[in-house]
């Protein structure tokens, strides 16, 4: 039950000592752990609700400490499981929704014949409520991050300490990490992509580009390598792009034989799924490095849920880098917002949490002037970011190969001060979380005498 827990903070493995308070109950639901934080699962006493905006049970109120444990009326890691992998929105995925599969494969033999004011209108009927939605929380929601936290004051709490080292997410003192992606959608797309490279380029960045490898257009490897000689990234974009990929797990299997073979075809180390369908259970079928079709919040998605966290994460062996700003075919066609007012906030609300940007940015979506604009604007305010030293910039490989590097990594205290062992280390830096009587804080680099004379 304390699996996630390293994962995420990768801490000294003392620390994390949790235990359950009593055998767990027969359904689950959603319930609260203090004020800030919403749980989805099992519980040893209370009873859980069937929806996020009910009358919550409070777990903290039954939360107990014997020796140095904490004892828990829930289990964190089925929790955080629960949320990354959106198993409390499975009920959007049943067959009443509109999502379903009959009406998806209608919509997508229609759509190369629908206009785009008709696409948006029926979008739009879709999507109407979307701004009804209490959980997860528009336009960021870092629940994940904030009981990440919250276990680690209760375990803080439960051993007596002030401080606790632990191996910060990014390497170099980056603050935050940021990392453009296209998805190339059509031809008119795929004509534009050096165009887009070129912008790309211009402010310094180098960005990903999923590539549909059947039935939307031709490519060849002359594509593939016009966009990996100047130095950006190839992966592969669902398998037809015509929202079918999940509909049975059957047809899903035989898919993924496919897609995993244009993965090694392409070169590529990482997938994007169509209109971001997805079913993380599914998953142990791809040969990736890393995956991002998961949002973080889905109210304005076709599929709704999201993974409630703004942070890399594993699932199974596949390093998820969910997709944490609103598309630009959403802002643009869905809000009809052309500014990067959203996008800022969004950026502002992952960068307090330390987290990852990811942006989705479709060349066919950018042709027009005004979108253009748009996005060049937001390149200028990410560089800005990025030269002022705050925000790490890399290749989306470059994020899954360094998550994979800090999850192996270890912390060893020699002599009275702590080290980072494992490969990369180098640029790894160790950070000291502290409760300041209301949340946790993180400092880089501070003595951890306090931590070690405690142990």
């Amino acid at each position: 039950m304390n699996h996630s827990f390293l994962d995420y903070f990768r801490c000294p493995a003392s620390l994390a000592d949790f235990r359950l308070a009593g055998p767990m109950s027969d359904n689950m639901g959603f319930f609260r752990l203090g004020k800030k934080v919403i749980c989805y699962g099992h519980t040893s006493s209370g009873s859980p609700a069937s929806h996020a905006d009910a009358p919550l049970y409070d777990a903290s109120d039954d939360v107990s400490f014997e020796e140095s444990s904490a004892v828990l009326p829930f289990d964190p890691q089925e929790v955080v499981e629960n949320l990354l992998r959106e198993r409390y929105a499975a009920h959007f995925r049943e067959p009443s929704r509109m999502s379903n599969r009959a009406i998806r494969k209608a919509y997508y033999l229609l759509r190369p014949y629908l206009s785009v004011p008709v696409r948006k209108h029926l979008q739009r009927m879709h999507l109407r409520n979307w701004n009804g939605i209490r959980f997860p929380e528009w336009p960021i929601d870092s629940t994940v991050d904030r009981l990440q936290r919250t276990l680690l004051e209760l375990a803080m709490r439960a051993k007596g300490l002030e401080a606790v080292p632990f191996i910060w997410f990014w390497p170099d003192e980056f603050i935050s990490c940021a990392i453009m992606t296209h998805d190339v959608e059509a031809v008119a797309g795929k004509d534009y992509c050096e165009a887009l490279m070129d912008l790309d380029e211009s402010y310094g960045f180098r960005s990903s580009f999923q590539i549909v490898p059947e039935s939307r257009y031709a490519v060849s490897d002359s594509f593939l390598r016009s966009i990996t000689s100047r130095g950006f990234e190839v992966n592969v974009h669902d398998l037809k792009h015509d929202g079918r990929l999940y509909a049975e797990h059957g047809e899903f299997l035989r898919s993924a034989k496919r897609i995993n073979q244009y993965a090694r075809d392409f070169g590529a180390s990482g997938f994007r799924s169509g209109v971001l369908y997805r079913n993380a259970d599914w998953y142990d079928a791809y040969d990736f490095l890393y995956d991002m079709s998961i949002p973080n919040v889905a109210h304005l998605d076709p599929q709704r849920g999201g993974c409630c966290t703004v942070m890399p994460y594993f699932i199974g062996n596949i390093v998820e880098l969910p997709v944490t700003c609103t598309q630009d075919y959403t802002l643009f066609h869905m809000l009809g917002d052309y500014s990067i007012e959203l996008w800022k906030r969004q950026i502002d609300l992952i960068s307090a949490s330390h987290g990852l940007v990811n942006v989705i940015a479709h060349p066919d979506y950018l042709m027009e002037a005004r979108a253009e604009n748009t996005y060049r604007l937001l390149l200028q305010h990410l560089s800005h970011l990025r030269d002022t030293g705050q925000m790490w910039t890399p290749l989306p490989r470059d994020v899954a190969n360094w998550w994979h590097q800090r999850n192996r990594m270890e912390l060893a205290c020699e002599e009275g001060t702590w080290k980072i062992k494992g490969p990369g280390s180098e640029r790894a830096r160790i950070a000291f979380a502290r409760f300041d009587g209301e949340d946790i804080t993180y400092t880089l680099n501070l003595e951890c005498a306090n931590y070690a004379s405690n142990q």
